[in-house]
């Protein structure tokens, strides 16, 4: 995939210029390559921001394609990739080693940011054109995505969980590709080989379900 940002944008992430020859360079490179993700991030939690540099070469382009995958905007995406590395850089402290690897902290945190941020402009995208969205789903009224309105914190975990169990397969799976992956009805009836009719049903479906399991 051809991505719009570039691995150097962050002003503080920037290399040093000073570098004399290409011997030095190759030499560099490949004392960057033997540092690893771990050692880098205690570096980075020590303010070293070359360290930084080094994390961000690594996953701008794993971070970029994940965002991306999720709000389904590549300037959006651009700056999902910078506000992750921020990210990183405040807490790095708190990175504990038993509980993942570095790559699997910064995927997690990619998540995060890229998912709020798809709530959020699905929100916006809502209210713009609530009447659009209710004539082509052919519905009395838009729906509402229990994940915009945390329904895992209204609740609780395990509650949540039970109430999905309720649900058929592919209820869970069209739920699932919606909210989290940020696939549209369209998409995840390609996905399932299914007609999107089909997939509609399950989605409203599967929301109806969930409403009434957790009333």
């Amino acid at each position: 995939m051809s991505s719009s940002f570039s691995t150097t944008r962050c002003p503080s992430l920037a290399l040093p210029k000073d570098r004399s020859s290409q011997t030095e360079q190759t030499n560099q490179h490949q004392i960057q390559v033997e540092i690893s993700d771990e050692i880098l991030l205690a570096k980075v939690s020590a303010g070293d921001q070359e360290a930084l540099g080094i994390l961000f070469r690594r996953y701008a382009r794993l971070v970029w394609s994940v965002a991306e995958r999720i709000v389904r905007n590549k300037a959006e995406a651009d700056d999902l990739v910078q506000d992750v590395f921020l990210l990183v850089q405040r807490r790095a402290s708190a990175f504990d080693s038993s509980k993942g690897t570095a790559r699997s902290l910064i995927v997690h945190m990619t998540y995060q940011r890229a998912l709020s941020r798809k709530r959020y402009l699905n929100a916006r995208h809502r209210q713009a054109s609530a009447e659009t969205e209710k004539r082509a789903a052919n519905t009395p009224g838009p729906a509402v995505p229990f994940y915009h309105e945390s329904i895992e914190a209204h609740f609780g975990r395990d509650r949540l969980q039970k109430a999905f169990e309720a649900l058929s397969e592919d209820q869970r799976q069209t739920l699932r590709l919606y909210f989290l992956e940020g696939y549209t009805l369209t998409e995840i009836a390609a996905k399932m080989g299914q007609v999107e009719g089909n997939v509609k049903h399950h989605y409203y479906r599967g929301l109806n379900k969930l409403r009434s399991s957790l009333r």
